[in-house]
């Protein structure tokens, strides 16, 4: 369930969480989050090339699956202790090597048990989509 007050529902509390682990070292930036859905973006820099000169496909999916994991993560059911992911799914339409990338995730499925959320990946200066994402996360309760 969505608390806007809650720190998790914060972009920042995200970003200060990440330092020193995978979304940090990437560089993705939270935005927003929201009932139902999370938005971050993701500057596009050689370090996240593959060997062959264009952005690799895991770059892409780091962004777009550290954005569902945040938004899932904001929408636990109420007694929720927490989430893990089960499959993760991605297409990808094209590349890019420069500027920057945007991802909204939107809540899909929110039941008890699981939440699947939909990420396109899409390059913010041309607004083309490079990659449709979907996950399933599977939602943890205390024992």
């Amino acid at each position: 369930m969505f608390d806007p007050n809650h720190e998790r529902s914060n972009p920042e509390w995200w970003l200060n969480r990440q330092k020193g682990r995978l979304p940090g070292l990437v560089g993705v930036t939270p935005v927003e989050l929201g009932e139902g859905f999370a938005v971050a973006r993701l500057d596009i820099r050689p370090e996240l090339w593959a060997p062959n000169g264009y952005l690799h496909a895991a770059t892409v999916i780091a962004l777009a699956d550290t954005l569902c994991g945040y938004g899932c993560v904001a929408n636990l059911p109420e007694g929720a202790s927490g989430f893990t992911t089960i499959e993760v799914k991605s297409n990808f339409l094209g590349t890019a090597t420069e500027g920057s990338l945007t991802a909204r995730a939107t809540l899909i499925h929110g039941g008890r048990t699981t939440q699947v959320w939909d990420a396109p990946v899409v390059h913010e200066q041309t607004g083309k989509t490079i990659a449709l994402f979907r996950c399933t996360q599977m939602v943890l309760w205390p024992k």
